[in-house]
């Protein structure tokens, strides 16, 4: 009779990359941070991969980069999802681990998800936003076309509308992961007096974009529900100009990914 080994475990050569499309904003940083501590407890190496502003098809390069150097695993954070589908089922093929964190790629062999529910993130901001306006005025979202979990949030405030028809949808507007797009299309709202009731900021960047520019023009009595809490997001709440934001748990998602890839590894 022996004694049970304590079973396999990680090697410091192991390497997981997390690939993303913006990865400079504060929102990656702080995934990042959860990713570098998740890895310290592991004992094994991770690294950040993608560009440094929003470009899925510059996500795209990195993750074929990634996938080249043979890693022990990769999180992903898919700007285009149908873009990435083939690389992410090509990985799996080759015997590499694949999560998607944050933005999901449904319809990809991915092993699965770990992120926010985003149609309930975005009911819950459509609740918010209905009791703001009293059930009535005129919204427009800013949103990054094409990536899944903005999509699912515009379902979830769309779902949760519904119930306010005095609640009218004006415009969608792409910002392509560009907050500077943002800012000059609410800056020619404000010169041609054309400023919606409220503005919903699907992603992260535009919140405070949106917020500075109503501030410089002294717009007032209008609703901004922002995403995430970078910080001069919660700087415009203090300011008392954004009303409202919707916390996801980026850490998490970097430390908890990296946990459950390592897992499937030792289970290889």
């Amino acid at each position: 009779f022996s004694s049970c080994s304590s079973g396999p475990s990680h090697v410091s050569t192991e390497k997981y990359f997390l690939v993303c499309a913006n990865s400079k904003i504060p929102y990656w940083q702080e995934a990042t941070a959860g990713l570098l501590t998740a890895a310290r407890e592991l004992r094994v190496q991770a690294e950040v991969a993608g560009p440094e502003t929003y470009d899925a098809n510059a996500e795209l390069d990195e993750f074929r980069r990634v996938v080249s150097l043979k890693p022990a695993g990769i999180l992903v954070s898919p700007g285009n999802p149908a873009l990435l589908k083939p690389e992410i089922d090509a990985a799996i093929a080759a015997g590499i681990p694949v999560i998607t964190v944050d933005s999901d790629a449904p319809t990809s062999k991915r092993l699965f998800f770990v992120g926010t529910n985003n149609f309930q993130a975005g009911q819950l901001g459509g609740k918010t936003l209905a009791k703001l306006l009293n059930g009535k005025g005129n919204v427009i979202f800013f949103t990054i076309q094409g990536q899944e979990n903005l999509e699912e949030r515009l379902n979830g405030y769309k779902a949760a509308l519904e119930d306010s028809p005095g609640i009218k949808i004006q415009e969608v507007i792409h910002m392509k992961g560009d907050p500077r797009i943002a800012f000059d299309m609410m800056m020619d709202m404000s010169t041609k007096n054309a400023v919606p009731d409220a503005i919903v900021s699907l992603e992260s960047l535009s919140g405070s974009e949106v917020a500075e520019v109503l501030d410089r023009n002294k717009i007032e009595g209008k609703v901004i529900i922002a995403m995430d809490t970078a910080t001069n997001t919660l700087d415009w709440i203090e300011k008392g100009k954004i009303a409202a934001t919707i916390m996801q748990k980026p850490f998490t998602m970097g430390y908890y990914g990296l946990k459950a890839l390592g897992e499937i590894v030792l289970q290889k």
